[in-house]
């Protein structure tokens, strides 16, 4: 997986690439935990993301969990693919999604 970021004021935008799994979810999460200081806003784009796996969903549930306690997440981008796999696993009524 790669992870690109644009930071903005404090703004956070995150790109994924690839698959998010049991693998490569580590990666982001020690990408987040040093990286969310002082973001208010976080973007996480997902219009590369090939696929997303339960591990990938955990943390990003977290993720928001931890984002609404000090600002915003949103996720833009989303494609057919893991688009689908947020409105079966009812992640799409829990999360913001542009």
């Amino acid at each position: 997986m790669n992870i690109s970021k644009t930071v903005e004021g404090n703004k956070l935008v995150v790109a994924l690439e690839g698959m998010l799994d049991t693998v490569t979810s580590p990666e982001l999460q020690t990408f987040l935990d040093g990286n969310l200081n002082g973001v208010s806003e976080l973007v996480l784009d997902l219009k590369k993301l090939e696929y997303i796996s339960s591990a990938g969903l955990r943390l990003i549930l977290a993720t928001e969990k931890k984002m609404r306690e000090e600002g915003t997440m949103e996720i833009i981008n989303v494609n057919d693919t893991v688009n689908e796999i947020f409105q079966m696993t009812g992640f799409s009524k829990v999360l913001t999604i542009k």
